[in-house]
């Protein structure tokens, strides 16, 4: 019997995905225990099972009334009980019918006309951090930190854009997410935070997040005494609206927004450095930009987990789950899985179908799935416009996470 690797620890994501043990898993133990142990300062847990194949991926995201989003969250790690139910409030947290409430509210405020309104803005934002890029690698014999130089500010200053929030405020986006998502990493999370007990803090719990929502009343205030066409000005105007539900609304779209098109920017440039004859498929026109962005998704996923809790006692590609057992459905595996794409593990800029699971499925697909789309297509169409020269000078230094796909450092040959 094939062993059952070890794809929980995040230590291991800092080397790469760990695709060899995602086939092993896909091939042998498609829905397979996994043992939650005490990393990085953080209690064991009680386990749960991976799911690592297209399919039943599929089949968990889509089926919220066996698989919830809401019982337990939706990060592999518990969150403390007395944290619960305010985590639970965001939407990212919760099951139809209340989810597609909040959903449709946010929805009024992401909408595509005023995403594609910010097409031209993204345009001349990529060409300048671009052109500062070159200027960094000529003293630098031709290489430079696309990461440092280009990604970070590209989509931390769009989504602050699309948010509204004021110039001078918006570091504080890309330090928030930072200490949210990367907070299995020390370079990101800065010195863990201790309770009483000397157990580390969530760094999504209320105590943790009461900066960023005291932030998001200020600005919500000052949006309805100034309003403006931006996402928070049309949240702050919806009567609809509970101010608890805007702070949870400007927590997930500050995180999650921002880091979607962080991770993925990156990603999807190093696959590009490393396949030199489809970045050059790509500057010549002999790939369509929308597949080019999809196939670089299905190769980067910004998303590495997300997390379920069966509801009830199910079934799962052949194995017995019990009502309350955490089930964690493998972005990057199912991406890979040899039953639905055909050479997984070839980059093909003119793939298709491409039904990748990069921004999810079922009722929690990605809200803002358009306008990470629109951003990526756009820096991809920039990049290769100004590098006719693109190749790793250096391994990239990636996030120790088993959540996020997050590349920290990417150096770059780039004359």
């Amino acid at each position: 019997m094939t062993s059952v690797p070890d794809v929980f620890d995040p230590r291991q994501y800092a080397a790469g995905v760990p695709y060899d043990a995602y086939r092993v898993l896909r091939d042998h133990h498609p829905v397979a225990r996994q043992d939650e142990h005490e990393v990085l300062g953080w209690p064991a847990g009680p386990g749960f099972w991976a799911v690592t194949r297209h399919t039943d991926v599929v089949r968990v995201l889509k089926d919220s009334a066996t698989y919830s989003s809401h019982i337990g969250a939706t990060q592999i790690r518990d969150p403390d009980p007395d944290d619960l139910p305010f985590i639970r409030r965001m939407m990212l947290n919760q099951d139809p019918p209340g989810h597609g409430r909040l959903r449709r509210l946010v929805s009024r405020a992401f909408t595509p006309r005023r995403i594609d309104r910010f097409e031209r803005v993204a345009h001349e934002r990529a060409r300048t951090l671009l052109a500062h890029a070159l200027e960094t690698a000529r003293t630098a014999d031709g290489t430079v930190d696309l990461v440092g130089s280009v990604t970070d500010d590209y989509a931390l200053l769009n989504l602050a854009d699309l948010l509204g929030v004021p110039e001078a405020d918006r570091k504080l986006l890309l330090h928030w997410t930072q200490r949210v998502i990367g907070y299995q990493d020390p370079d990101e999370a800065g010195p863990q935070v201790l309770d009483g007990q000397g157990r580390p803090v969530n760094p999504r719990s209320p105590a943790m997040l009461r900066d960023m929502f005291d932030y998001a009343r200020q600005l919500a205030a000052h949006k309805r005494r100034f309003p403006d066409d931006d996402v928070m000005t049309t949240l702050a105007h919806d009567a609809e609206l509970a101010e608890s539900e805007l702070e949870m609304f400007f927590f997930l779209l500050t995180v999650a927004g921002n880091d979607t098109v962080r991770s993925a920017a990156p990603g999807g440039l190093l696959a590009l450095a490393e396949h030199p004859e489809s970045y050059e498929r790509l500057r010549t026109g002999e790939a369509e930009l929308p597949a080019v962005v999809d196939e670089l998704l299905r190769w980067h996923p910004p998303v590495l987990t997300f997390r379920r809790t069966a509801a009830v006692d199910t079934e799962l590609a052949g194995r017995h789950i019990h009502a309350g057992d955490k089930v964690v459905v493998f972005h990057a595996s199912a991406n890979r899985d040899e039953r639905v794409f055909t050479d997984p593990d070839r980059l093909d800029l003119s793939r298709a179908p491409n039904p990748h699971v990069s921004f999810g499925d079922g009722p929690h697909v990605c809200l803002g799935a358009h306008f990470a789309r629109l951003q990526l297509r756009v820096l991809y169409r920039e990049a290769m416009r100004a590098l006719p020269v693109l190749r790793p000078a250096g391994p990239p230094e990636r996030l120790v996470s088993n959540f996020i796909n997050g590349i920290k450092s990417l150096p770059t040959q780039v004359t």
